[in-house]
């Protein structure tokens, strides 16, 4: 039961050869086989089993809605009533949600199963999937190796057909480089396309609900759903969604720029780079028009981001003080130390190093010399890909440096993990949807993705090409 698409898994629901019932056992047994990749961090399989029931029945009547029989996991971030959700962290353990996110809601008005929440790096905070509570997620083309992070569980589940779709976020690139690392399509919105209502924060200005799925066909399908106007979320655009009708764009031809300084990177994987030029001269043959493009500030993206992201985060995470909810020291004796202790205790290394960071760019003194400056940055970068847009129709990129690294190998050097972000900063830099699509096989045998971006709300004409270019690959 390898679906590519939700339509495949329909056309046999709706010709009697399978059942929601019996997806849900196949995933079932599928995630009890591969428990070695510590993909999931809980398994819904009672809930699964007595939704897949109902919607059986539904689609009997022919009353189902869009996403019947898609089996879908939710990264630990997520919100889903009634069920635990702790984002990868110790503080949070026990914390049962008591509401729905908006993007949770609306799959479930369509239909969707939810089989379980997926392991993350704690509160998003990792390319890696290595910060995690639970233990870092394994690549499924390789154990050895990471899966990408933050969303490295949702990009593995898929990857290892436990789920046929997995919900991720991302901040700086969580759904792309993982997708990257684990072959398959990675989307990220436009900020302001899917509300965050129900999304536990990392940093508010970047962060994003997206999908993980096999083709570009369901990952459209996905977004169409959850995207759209909220009153639980005021940043979100009022723009109408458009329904994407991924054949409509016929043979346009379009205008791409490649970066250049991405293309000839010193970081950047020389196998990785020979396939970008080749994908390159593909496209010009086909028609389109494909040209180099500069993006002088790509030196500036990182620190801007980290910058930004932590400061940020410091202001969100300050909200797990072992008072209201979550983990709580049994040696706090008192106030301070209960505040002291359940945050020394609770918070891992990593988030813990971003929260100092962040209240170090914020503090007197280092405000304006930090924080003023990276929003500053920040402008000038979306005001640089603003102006390529002018003249383009899509940016064109790697997804990653190169293919997945070993467990463990780049935790010592904080400054080295960061750098994993340098490709897909952009995107939430400056707010504008992107997607990581499966290009390749490196001679290691590991997946690698390509990136594309678009101008803000422009995701309709990403997919459409999207869509195209995975056809003729």
């Amino acid at each position: 039961m390898d679906f590519k698409t939700l339509a495949e898994v329909q056309e046999k629901l709706h010709n009697g050869e399978s059942s929601c019932t019996q997806l849900v056992e196949f995933y079932l047994e599928r995630i009890a086989e591969h428990e070695h990749l510590n993909a999931f961090v809980e398994v819904f399989a009672h809930d699964a089993r007595s939704r897949a029931t109902v919607i059986d029945q539904k689609i009997q009547r022919g009353n189902a809605g869009k996403l019947a029989g898609m089996v879908i996991g939710i990264k630990d971030n997520l919100c889903f009533k009634g069920h635990k959700v702790t984002a990868a962290s110790k503080i949070l353990d026990g914390f049962e949600s008591l509401f729905d996110a908006t993007a949770i809601e609306r799959l479930l008005e369509e239909d969707a199963i939810i089989i379980g929440r997926l392991n993350c790096d704690e509160f998003a905070m990792g390319s890696a999937n290595e910060f995690s509570h639970y233990g870092p997620v394994k690549n499924p083309h390789d154990i050895t190796k990471v899966p990408g992070g933050s969303s490295g569980g949702s990009a593995a589940a898929v990857a290892a057909n436990l789920c046929h779709a997995a919900l991720g976020s991302d901040t700086g690139g969580s759904i792309r480089q993982p997708a990257s690392f684990c072959g398959v399509v990675g989307f990220k919105p436009s900020y302001g396309r899917i509300s965050r209502h129900g999304l536990i924060a990392y940093a508010s200005s970047f962060d994003q609900i997206g999908p993980f799925t096999k083709s570009v066909e369901d990952a459209a399908l996905l977004y169409e759903v959850m995207a759209g106007k909220d009153n639980f979320d005021s940043t979100l655009s009022r723009k109408e969604v458009e329904p994407i009708e991924l054949n409509a764009s016929g043979d346009k031809k379009l205008k791409i720029g490649y970066i250049k300084e991405c293309i000839m990177n010193d970081s950047l994987d020389g196998e990785i780079r020979d396939g970008m030029m080749d994908l390159i001269e593909k496209l010009k043959a086909e028609g389109h028009t494909v040209e180099p493009v500069n993006s002088p500030h790509l030196d500036y993206m990182v620190p801007v981001y980290y910058v930004l992201t932590t400061a940020e985060a410091s202001s969100n995470l300050a909200r797990y003080d072992g008072i209201h909810f979550g983990y709580r020291s049994e040696n706090a004796t008192d106030l301070e130390s209960t505040y002291k202790l359940s945050r020394t205790e609770g918070f891992g290394t990593e988030v813990k190093r971003r929260i100092l960071l962040g209240t170090f760019v914020l503090s007197s003194g280092y405000y304006e010399a930090y924080y003023g400056q990276a929003q500053k940055a920040r402008m000038l970068i979306k005001q640089q890909t603003e102006k390529v847009f002018e003249d383009y129709d899509l940016m064109l990129s790697p997804t990653a440096p190169h293919t997945a690294f070993e467990i463990g190998k780049k935790q010592t050097d904080p400054t080295v993990m960061y750098l994993e972000d340098i490709f897909t900063v952009q995107a939430n830099i400056c707010g504008i949807p992107a997607v990581s699509l499966p290009m390749g096989n490196h001679s290691n045998g590991l997946p690698y993705g390509i990136q594309l971006m678009a101008p803000a709300f422009s995701e309709k004409e990403l997919l459409q090409f999207s869509h195209q270019l995975m056809n003729s690959n």
